[in-house]
């Protein structure tokens, strides 16, 4: 890819990851009793585990996503957890409630179909 292709993969691959592990998954580390009760009010089954599973893919996958390691995977896990959050915890809710989770989940959909770029620690190791 060319050098400004690289640059704009980076960059977005950067700030969204590591904003979705700093703005949003590293307050639900541990799960609050809260995000628990919402995890099982979503119908859930072991809502504890599912609960740590939606913070651990917002916080490790963020900086997976922003650091560009495993990026196809951590953006499935990302995109899957936005998704949970557009139909089942926003479902009802209003677009401008939603559109953050619909950015990330497209920011992770895109990261799945293109990979991380040739700046990551995936194009690293392809090398």
């Amino acid at each position: 890819m060319s050098y400004t292709a690289n640059m704009g993969l980076s960059l977005l691959r950067m700030f969204a990851g590591f904003s979705l592990a700093f703005t949003h998954g590293i307050h639900k580390i541990p799960p609050s009793e809260q995000f628990v009760a919402g995890t099982a009010n979503l119908g859930f089954p072991l809502p504890v585990l599912f609960s740590w599973a939606a913070a651990m893919s917002e916080f490790l996958g963020g900086i997976f996503l922003a650091v560009g390691l495993f990026t196809r995977v951590s953006s499935f896990f990302v995109g899957f957890t936005m998704l949970v959050a557009i139909v089942g915890v926003h479902g009802a809710d209003p677009y401008q409630k939603k559109e953050l989770a619909f950015v990330y989940l497209l920011i992770a959909a895109a990261y799945m179909i293109k990979g991380s770029g040739d700046w990551s620690i995936d194009g690293f190791l392809r090398k």
